[in-house]
């Protein structure tokens, strides 16, 4: 059996794609800040007896590299979604060191300490995926969300060199851009904010985590065997 590692998975994006990879028969480890809310999500699957005991939950702070390592003590990794990751909403310049240093501890250095922790066991089989969440702004930038923005262009770049690097060991990785996905990350925004939002989206609504979670099993099977290096948008047609 296969084993996914879901960063961030106590909700969200996270959550689904955690859920999904389950349903499709992996080991998924789970992962979060908070060990009560991940030893929830396993109990919500009591009535199955399979899944329950396909799921191992472990409380890490992924941008620690130490913590990271212990994450990854708890089992291999087939299959690594990178999907811990924060926002921040507000003018460059009413930010503090601290707010972007959070930012780039999460969704930079989060990503490379767990991916430097997953591919000695993929790299032993040579197989597996890594498939990094990133977003749209990413490439194309976003007002009040310089830092963040720069964070998910480090992930997109990251993505396609490190799929060169080990492509010939037979591991590939890719990254999914989101739009606006309907999660708690989005729900600071006013129903108006929503709205103009949405206006700008030709499929007329925010997109799934479930959509998104689709994707990242994709990505991971060998359906999408020559897929690689590859940053997949996610966004409705967004303009």
């Amino acid at each position: 059996m296969k084993t996914a590692v879901v960063t961030g998975s106590s909700r969200g994006i996270g959550l689904a794609v955690a859920k999904k990879f389950l349903y499709e028969g992996y080991t998924v480890v789970v992962n979060g800040r908070n060990q009560d809310k991940l030893n929830e999500i396993k109990d919500s699957f009591r009535y199955d007896k399979k899944l329950y005991n396909n799921i191992i939950s472990v409380a890490a702070d992924i941008s620690d590299y130490g913590e990271a390592e212990r994450l990854f003590a708890a089992a291999g990794a087939d299959v690594l979604v990178n999907n811990a990751g924060i926002a921040y909403n507000g003018l460059f310049q009413d930010m503090t060191a601290a707010d972007w240093d959070r930012l780039i501890n999460i969704n930079i250095k989060g990503m490379l300490n767990c991916s430097h922790f997953a591919l000695p066991y993929m790299l032993k089989k040579k197989s597996g995926a890594v498939i990094n969440i990133s977003s749209i702004w990413g490439s194309r930038g976003a007002s009040c969300e310089a830092v963040y923005s720069m964070t998910k262009g480090g992930v997109d770049a990251f993505t396609k060199s490190l799929a060169k690097e080990l492509g010939p060991s037979g591991i590939r990785v890719n990254a999914i851009a989101c739009g606006v996905i309907d999660t708690d990350m989005n729900a600071f925004l006013s129903g108006e904010e929503k709205d103009e939002l949405i206006g700008q989206i030709p499929a007329g609504r925010f997109g799934t985590a479930d959509e998104i979670a689709d994707m990242a099993a994709f990505l991971a099977s060998e359906k999408a065997g020559y897929i690689n290096g590859q940053i997949i948008t996610i966004d409705g047609g967004m303009i």
